[in-house]
């Protein structure tokens, strides 16, 4: 009977699911995974569900997904947040990469072009949907990992790029007169930054289909502010190191 045959398959489920958590083999295949395997299985599956879910939720429930006993998670991850750090390691860290470094400082190019490689990649290696959904739940969430990110990428990639602009825009004898990267030149760079990242929320978070290609609308956004910083980068520099030189 059909019925009868699905009870029956229901059961053998059943009856081998404890086997399979216990053992720590794979629940689709039934084969033991070896402990980097089934570490790259937890941490994987992770990754989706933070994304779907965001932090709030109970490892129990993932557990649950992947077929593992929570022992066996608590094994690779002693704890909830030693998870959520290895995710924001994978997820955000590990991406980040030192060649757009070379990239931006390559003047065999120029400006624009090197902006366009680098925004372009940049945003297929990190713009993607589990990026932005963590990114924001982190934040949400109260997790210093946006902060940590936020401060590396202006150390290691927007104060490149304000050395660059600078290069650019200023002449010899403004240059000598700069002093330090100010708050307020960082803060011209977010503005160019910014753009990129809310096209990705656009695209991953409200749904919104694109009218252009990233790459014409990157072009864009690029030639608009590379036209305004032209006039306005000087004296935004030369503003802020007369601001910060002490009073005779």
């Amino acid at each position: 009977m059909p019925g009868a045959a699905r009870s029956k398959s229901l059961g053998t489920v059943q009856a081998t699911k404890p086997a399979a958590r216990a053992s720590g083999r794979s629940r689709a295949t039934g084969a033991r995974l070896e402990p980097g395997a089934r570490r790259k299985q937890i941490l994987d599956a992770a990754i989706k569900y933070f994304a779907e879910a965001g932090f709030g939720v109970q490892t129990r429930e993932l557990t649950r997904r992947i077929g593992v006993s929570q022992p066996l998670l608590y094994r690779y991850f002693p704890s909830k947040q030693d998870l959520i750090e290895a995710v924001f390691d994978e997820v955000f860290m590990k991406r980040l990469s030192d060649d757009w470094i070379v990239l931006l400082q390559d003047q065999s190019r120029t400006l624009r072009e090197r902006l366009m490689r680098f925004y372009v990649d940049y945003a297929k290696t990190t713009y993607r949907p589990e990026w932005i959904r963590i990114y924001m739940y982190a934040g949400l969430a109260g997790e210093r990992f946006n902060r940590t990110y936020l401060a590396l990428l202006r150390r290691k990639l927007l104060s490149v790029m304000c050395t660059q602009f600078r290069q650019e825009f200023l002449t010899d004898s403004q240059l000598k007169l700069a002093g330090p990267i100010s708050a307020r030149e960082t803060e011209l760079v977010w503005n160019l930054h910014g753009s990129m990242f809310y096209w990705a929320v656009r695209h991953n978070i409200f749904g919104a289909r694109a009218a252009l290609s990233f790459e014409t609308r990157t072009g864009d956004a690029i030639d608009l502010f590379l036209s305004g910083a032209r006039e306005h980068y000087p004296q935004i520099v030369l503003r802020s190191a007369k601001l910060r030189k002490p009073p005779r």
